[in-house]
């Protein structure tokens, strides 16, 4: 197993340098077909993603759920938290919040925390979490 940056996924999925993307494509073709080591993702490499294809890309929400979506789900490719993840992408999208926010409140309903400490209204937005201001 290796673990993949996020600079390699943002090269492969904006194609804004033409080699660049090819080498990414290839080693993901490669390791989807079992043919290079599996790779691994760390939690803040998808953040990092989220805040270049956003900040400098200007891509949409929507655009970037798809494209995160795709990464997600591609075989060979392991996560810290899937299943935190996947739920994030969607709430990050639907609700408009921040990706951070969204994961934030996932991660803690999978631990189990009822309540986040915070003036980011945008908690406010989801059921099952409960804002407080300290």
């Amino acid at each position: 197993m290796k673990l993949v940056d996020a600079n390699v996924i943002i090269r492969y999925l904006t194609c804004d340098d033409q080699k660049k993307a090819e080498a990414c494509r290839a080693l993901l073709e490669k390791t989807v077909a079992g043919r290079a080591p599996s790779l691994f993702m760390a939690d803040i490499a998808i953040a990092e993603i989220v805040w270049v294809l956003e900040s400098v890309y200007k891509l949409s929400k929507d655009e970037i759920k798809d494209k995160l979506e795709t990464v997600l789900n591609t075989p060979n490719i392991d996560f810290q938290n899937k299943q935190v993840l996947t739920e994030s992408v969607v709430i990050y999208a639907t609700y408009n919040i921040d990706f951070i926010d969204a994961y934030q409140a996932v991660l803690a309903k999978h631990r189990q925390i009822s309540a986040i400490y915070s003036y980011d209204t945008d908690f406010d937005k989801l059921a099952g979490v409960s804002r407080i201001e300290p």
